[in-house]
């Protein structure tokens, strides 16, 4: 019987503030992090050759190359897949794209089973099966981007796999969908510094979690895409947006501030 084969994953995100990269061949990983936003577009693309050096692997012998295709930064978004685009093409190898709420969902999970969230040993087989997480992701514009997955264990496999709860939407952070409530449900991003009290009350309760779509979440995502078939040619790789706009209007940064003006005085005159 013939061993698997050794998988080869190059990974990143650029979704946010953070540039977050890796590379895995079988079971060793190699992982950095480096400034985001406006610096990505220059740090990415020397940032790969040199860790898939330092990793012995060549471009062309990949599997697929990995990435968070979004919701997010929009330039973020288009930096992400041209470079996947123009490396993938370059070799012939598929692109990878993964959303960047489900890396999120992820993430948290990994950190609650490091942290021994699990509460048995069958529980903890199984990776926190039954785990519930809303992901939520600055949308900047006064909203965010929000998803909820769950965790299912595959005992016939000895792995598990994520299942959509709730659709990817944006939103303010008032109108995030908050039902139904799961007991296992648990809150993760980088939107609660920003927005955290303005949720609904009905997840005041729920555990947050700081997490972000780290290319280390990538990776572990990686091998059940694949098998999944999601895989698609160089020239798929293709942003996620949820919203058609960059920005608000100079015309709608007033009447948002006259609004919130009104709200104020509104206040004070009760």
């Amino acid at each position: 019987m013939s061993a698997a084969p050794e998988r080869r994953w190059l990974a990143f995100d650029t979704s946010t503030d953070v540039l977050s990269l890796g590379v895995a061949r079988g079971d060793d990983v190699w992982t950095q992090t480096l400034p985001g936003g406006a610096q990505a577009s220059s740090n990415l693309i020397p940032a790969v050759l040199a860790m898939l050096a330092e990793a012995a692997m060549p471009l062309a012998s990949l599997d697929a190359i990995v990435f968070g295709r979004g919701p997010g930064s929009f330039t973020g978004l288009r930096t992400a897949c041209a470079v996947a685009q123009g490396l993938a093409f370059g070799v012939d190898v598929p692109v990878l794209p993964v959303d960047t709420l489900l890396a999120v969902a992820e993430e948290a999970r990994w950190v609650r089973l490091q942290a021994g969230a699990g509460e048995s040993s069958f529980e903890s087989q199984y990776g926190l099966s039954g785990l519930t997480v809303l992901a939520l992701l600055d949308a900047r514009m006064d909203e965010v981007y929000s998803a909820a997955y769950t965790w299912q264990r595959l005992p016939e496999q000895h792995q598990g796999q994520w299942r959509e709860a709730s659709p990817l939407q944006v939103s303010a952070p008032e109108k995030v969908q908050a039902s139904p409530m799961d007991p296992a449900l648990c809150l993760a991003g980088n939107a609660f510094a920003a927005y955290g009290e303005r949720l609904p009350a009905a997840l005041a309760h729920a555990p947050r979690c700081e997490a972000l779509p780290t290319a280390s979440a990538l990776l572990r995502l990686a091998p059940s895409l694949w098998a999944q078939g999601l895989a698609v040619p160089a020239e798929q790789a293709m942003p996620l947006y949820i919203r058609d706009k960059v920005a608000n209007t100079t015309a709608e940064r007033e009447a948002l501030k006259a609004l919130a003006l009104q709200a104020h005085q509104g206040q004070a005159a009760a």
